[in-house]
């Protein structure tokens, strides 16, 4: 984006994809690279998982995979179940190809919805700021799998 169009109105785009949390299988996309403290283990404090998980459009896995997420969560919650989550959804679809916006937030993941926000983003949406709204569509206890739809609200120029 050019500097000069600062001056122009923010538009607001609303995306909806969804996140593909593979522990299992031969090729995860998610994985604990420090496990939690022993002491703390059911809310999974102190652990720490990188992940390079598959954005679809829509709930089914071999739906059209319109980019990834890739960062970490962090168990940062002693007595629930939350993580702080630091991740850039890379969109490389469509309109949005190359472009990127990164999260930066709390989640509880036994709330029904959780909001975090956007702090940044790149190509069409630089300079960025809004807020998601994760709701789990799908947890498989057994595997650790789980499929969480994102409504992602994003101001940019």
């Amino acid at each position: 984006m050019n500097p000069e169009r600062l001056h122009e109105k923010e538009k607001l785009t609303h995306l909806r994809v969804y996140w593909h949390d593979i522990r299992s299988g031969q090729n995860p996309s998610s994985i604990m690279i420090q496990p939690p403290v022993k002491k703390y283990s059911s809310t999974y404090f102190g652990s720490i998982t990188m992940i390079d998980n598959a954005l679809t459009s829509d709930v089914p896995i071999n739906s059209t995979v319109v980019g990834r997420a890739q960062g970490f969560y962090a168990g940062a919650a002693q007595r629930q179940l939350g993580f702080l989550m630091a991740m850039t959804f890379a969109f490389k679809t469509g309109e949005y190809n190359g472009s990127t916006i990164t999260i930066l937030g709390r989640n509880t993941v036994l709330s029904e919805v959780r909001e975090m926000p956007v702090v940044g983003g790149s190509g069409i949406f630089r300079f960025a700021r809004g807020y998601v709204e994760a709701r789990t569509k799908s947890f498989d206890l057994k595997l650790g799998d789980a499929n969480v739809e994102y409504n992602c609200f994003v101001l940019h120029y």
